[in-house]
């Protein structure tokens, strides 16, 4: 029998979990605007408007400012793979799955990986990451500012000064954390920092701003090898994006219209108002979640506004509270990573999630579904 296919239909969920977030209507309306090609005009003076646009959610003057074609993990690994070459001492602070996946790229690009580690749920401290410089010098140092894996907010300003006094880059995670969390790339020194396209900035899933300082972008002149990889060399994607208008790769125009509008919907809301949002609606989330005497994992001052890890009661199936909530109030949340797999659950108020009857609603539901 013939196989038949009907329209799409999928279903319109409450995303709370720890990405995508959900997208707004000017942003999906920004999607379905005539595609055109990859060098017409009118397209280069969207891409204008874009790296202007990302410019000021990440508080930087850096010239160096494009949105990559890929996830998140392609900003990460266009980060280490431009700046990383074969032997290059790099030093990554680990606290989460993510600082794990950045160790793997970190050795397939074959840098020389050593590694600083906090307990997951805990933040790396200034002190071990001088500690570790001075034992031995590195070129590069990374680290995940919001870990999606434990709901940590990673403080940058003291680590920055160590790593820029040994004159090593800084290379920050921001993926979780830019656009509801304040990140001033300028003010803390940031040499590489990239984010992705689906969490605090409420794009869809499947590009990755990124920006570059001055410092890095000495170091990639000075390479004595070319990229790992072709199609996020950062030498040949800024030409593309730069006066040059050199052709690279057929751009997404029409993800990067979608990219646009919501940098265009940060930037109309405001960041500082943006972040208030953003540590409000978390706030309710832990007053709400306290009355049911329920914990969070990660201590208050180190609490990431737009993901928080939950401990499940002991005892209890969080899959099953999990698919539950998808299947009686069609809210998305999402199980632990890692060590926290089956003990807790990771709810993401980000971007346009970010809303207080958001919260109001998850809370209810989770009343019905943990105390009946």
């Amino acid at each position: 029998m013939e196989a038949t296919f009907t329209d799409l239909n999928t279903p319109a969920r409450l995303l709370l979990g720890p990405g995508p977030s959900l997208v707004p209507p000017r942003v999906l309306r920004a999607m379905a605007t005539p595609t055109i090609g990859h060098l017409d005009p009118a397209y280069l003076s969207v891409m204008d408007e874009t790296m202007a646009l990302a410019r000021y959610v990440f508080q930087t003057q850096n010239p160096f400012t494009l949105v990559l074609p890929g996830t998140g993990s392609a900003g990460m690994e266009a980060a280490l793979y431009n700046f990383i070459e074969e032997g290059d001492p790099v030093l990554v602070c680990v606290a989460g799955y993510f600082g794990e996946r950045i160790c793997e790229m970190v050795t397939r690009a074959r840098g020389d990986l050593r590694r600083v580690d906090a307990p997951w749920g805990q933040v790396v401290t200034p002190a071990q990451v001088e500690a570790a410089l001075k034992e031995r010098p590195a070129k590069l140092v990374a680290i995940v500012h919001g870990e999606t894996s434990t709901g940590i907010a990673q403080p940058l300003h003291e680590i920055a000064e160590v790593v820029h006094r040994h004159g090593a880059l800084l290379l920050v995670d921001t993926v979780a954390s830019l656009g509801g969390v304040s990140v001033p790339v300028d003010e803390i020194g940031i040499d590489i920092c990239y984010t992705g396209s689906q969490k605090c900035l409420s794009a869809p899933p499947g590009l990755a701003p990124i920006t570059i300082g001055p410092r890095a972008e000495e170091a990639l002149a000075n390479r004595k090898s070319k990229v790992q990889s072709w199609y996020l060399d950062l030498t040949l994607l800024r030409k593309y994006w730069g006066p040059e208008r050199v052709y690279h790769h057929t751009g997404p125009a029409n993800m990067i219209f979608a990219m646009r509008e919501a940098l265009r919907i940060v930037h109309e809301e405001g960041l500082e108002a943006r972040f208030a949002r953003h540590a409000a609606c978390a706030q309710m989330l832990y007053e709400g979640l306290e009355e049911m005497d329920m914990s969070m994992l990660v201590a208050p001052e180190h609490r990431l506004a737009s993901l928080t890890t939950v401990c499940a009661p002991a005892g209890m199936d969080e899959m099953a509270v999990r698919k539950r909530l998808m299947a009686e109030y069609n809210i998305e949340i999402a199980g632990g990573l890692g060590v926290f797999k089956g003990t807790c659950w990771r709810v993401g108020l980000m971007g346009h999630s970010a809303r207080p009857e958001n919260v109001v609603t998850l809370l209810g539901a989770l009343r019905k579904v943990i105390l009946q």
